[in-house]
């Protein structure tokens, strides 16, 4: 049977920690003195008394969390923190319609990026700090983010990560999984740091470098100016940016290992990180190449260009640095894919992960060898090590389910009246959790606004299924989960 009690405790706890979240945006408000401060101050009520509500369903809950409860955990708790967070939207006035606050909050927390926000520099500093800082907290997990603040409240915390980490492997490196959580946001925070100073190094004001700090170590990509990275024209904050975006994107474990540990080769060994950077090298040549030739671009310029574009896309952040619907249209196939693949597992990027990119090559290429010898016994391995047979059904099933997945999607969207390539764009862009897609309707400049509201319900789904990996939302729906056995 399932624990609801413990499942309810858990979530009146991470609804304490949304308020607090709320506090410090109530703060920002203050400090600016703009019309948000009674926005922050009715939604922090809000919180913290449904936050006592979920406590007291919880009351005399046992710290025991079974499977069943892990995975219902984590899908309830991206939904309810995401109907929490629209509220600041809705008591402000800066988005008035129940589904367009709702698509904000949900791209937030999971790190999408698509705004329906037409004009975000309107907007108070107070709710253009939330907005960041939903991505900044669910760029890890909002769950993962209480094993590393309140151990003793998840039992079965080993559970949760699996429900809520990403990548077909699940590393640790502690065996205590809450050691695991708090050096894993201990360079999380490390790099947002970083990155702040760099900007504010960069001659970006103190405001403006916190933010985007928050969501370009988040991979998130929202931005408190309407032309994004484009706003500051300036070849240093775009290097910035690059660099953050691509440690963002390596699984946190080998930064760990490689960097706290000392053992830097480990990296350079790395089978991810090797196809992860050799794919960005390759897809940053070829749209050099081709911006020189066909744009007229300089050296620098177009290096600059298509690395930004490149990282941008593949770590799934979705900052635009300049309008790329100018570019040769090869280029946008160029970034659809690495957009596909995305990042290592592991990061705060989404994606199907360049660690499933490097099974399938090896699963394609044993299958090639099959053929000339028969009877030959061909293990695939990762790093040294052999990939058991269960984890490559489980990656033919996933990848199976992301395309099955956007296939419904672009479906759905082609029959509510949207044409078959921005519904294709815009479902690779949710379920990828990039936001901005290369669709021609849905892009660098216009936002997802004027789409059916029914469709942005559709994409909610669509962003939550992947930010968590499609099987942790789809198996509350297999009849098998609910048998109580």
């Amino acid at each position: 049977m399932v624990n609801f009690r413990i499942i309810f405790k858990i979530i009146g706890s991470l609804l304490f920690i949304e308020a607090f979240f709320m506090a410090v945006c109530l703060g920002v408000a203050f400090w600016f003195g703009e019309d948000d401060l009674v926005a922050f101050l009715l939604s922090m009520a809000l919180t913290f008394g449904s936050a006592f509500l979920f406590l007291y369903m919880g009351r005399k809950s046992e710290n025991t969390l079974g499977r069943h409860d892990a995975y219902i955990l984590v899908t309830a708790a991206w939904v309810i923190f995401s109907f929490f967070g629209m509220f600041p939207f809705l008591f402000h006035g800066s988005i008035t319609n129940l589904s367009d606050a709702y698509f904000e909050t949900m791209s937030g927390f999971t790190t999408t990026g698509a705004t329906i926000i037409d004009d975000v520099e309107c907007l108070p500093h107070g709710i253009l700090f939330w907005r960041s800082l939903m991505q900044w907290i669910g760029g890890l997990g909002i769950v993962f983010f209480t094993i590393a603040i309140l151990p003793s409240l998840v039992g079965g915390s080993v559970k949760v990560f699996a429900a809520e980490a990403t990548g077909p492997i699940k590393a640790k490196m502690h065996p205590r999984l809450t050691t695991t959580a708090k050096w894993i946001w201990s360079i999380y925070l490390m790099l947002t740091v970083g990155c702040g100073i760099s900007f504010w190094a960069a001659d970006m004001d103190w405001f403006s470098a916190v933010n985007y700090a928050m969501t370009t170590t988040a991979t998130g990509g929202f931005s408190i100016h309407n032309d994004a990275a484009a706003y500051f024209k300036s070849a240093r904050i775009d290097y910035i940016s690059i660099l953050f975006q691509f440690l963002a994107g390596i699984n946190f474990t080998l930064l760990y290992i490689s960097i706290f540990k000392g053992r830097l080769k480990d990296l350079f060994r790395n089978s991810e990180f090797k196809f992860y950077v050799s794919l960005i090298l390759l897809a940053t040549s070829a749209i050099m190449l081709l911006l020189i030739l066909q744009n007229d671009y300089g050296l620098e310029h177009a290096f600059r260009s298509a690395l930004f574009q490149v990282v941008s896309f593949m770590t799934t952040t979705g900052v635009f640095s300049e309008d790329i619907a100018d570019w040769p249209h090869i280029t946008w196939v160029i970034l659809g894919l690495v957009m596909f693949i995305g990042a290592c597992a592991g990061s705060t990027s989404g994606g199907l992960k360049c660690i499933r990119g490097v099974m399938i090559m090896k699963v394609v290429r044993n299958n090639f060898k099959q053929i000339l010898h028969p009877n030959a016994v061909l293990p695939v391995k990762i790093n040294g090590q052999s990939v058991p047979q269960s984890r490559i059904i489980s990656l033919f099933a996933f990848f199976s389910l992301f395309i099955i997945m956007l296939l419904v999607t672009g479906t759905i969207m082609f029959m509510s009246g949207i044409d078959t390539v921005n519904s294709a764009a815009i479902a690779l862009s949710c379920v990828s959790n990039v936001g901005p897609s290369l669709a021609n309707d849905v892009g660098a400049n216009i936002t997802w606004s004027a789409m059916p509201d029914c469709i942005k319900w559709v994409l909610c789904l669509l962003m939550l299924m992947g930010r968590l990996e499609i099987m942790t939302v789809l198996v509350l729906f297999t009849r098998s989960f609910w048998k109580e056995n």
